[in-house]
């Protein structure tokens, strides 16, 4: 019998636990040149690389940027949305921030990004975690998984690298 005051067990079903967090996504690209280079790419030059067009809130005419502690998209109308906020900046090694683009803080996700010397240039690498932060963490944690790749792409290319090159699209 089950009651609401019962103290047995409940089956925990196939998985053997009851909650069983969703692993990060991550996702490297290595650019040619310094990680001073690369994290100025990046951050200060974000709105010449991101593709607005289908990963952002406004679209295509928008405008992204860091600033001061927020990441921000700017429609062309001036309508201004927080992706983000930035709690650990460490230039020109990493930045960690809540992320919620086309959300709000309530449905925050976790982003660290990092950017590390290597013999071809600097790796740059995404660390996207904290998906019970999401309003449906499944379904939010799937579409970075395929939008990541994407948008590293098109900074690596911003940055220099040829399509294709590393099996990049």
């Amino acid at each position: 019998m089950n009651s609401l005051f019962s103290h047995s067990q409940e089956p925990l079903g196939n998985s053997g636990s009851a909650f069983e967090p969703l692993e990060p996504v991550v996702e490297t690209v290595v650019v040619s040149g310094s990680v001073a280079h690369a994290f100025a790419g990046f951050t200060d030059h974000t709105h010449l690389w991101w593709p607005l067009e289908s990963h952002g809130v406004y679209g295509a005419g928008s405008y992204v940027e860091f600033e001061e502690n927020l990441i921000l998209e700017t429609a062309d109308d001036g309508r201004t949305t927080i992706w983000g906020t930035l709690d650990d900046w460490q230039p020109p090694l990493s930045f960690h921030a809540t992320w919620h683009p086309g959300s709000t803080a309530l449905w925050s996700t976790e982003l660290l990004v990092v950017f590390r010397a290597v013999e071809d240039g600097t790796e740059v690498r995404i660390f996207h975690e904290g998906w019970e932060g999401a309003e449906e963490p499944g379904a939010v944690r799937a579409k970075y998984l395929e939008a990541w790749p994407v948008i590293l792409a098109r900074y690596a290319r911003f940055m220099g690298v040829p399509a294709g090159a590393d099996g990049d699209a």
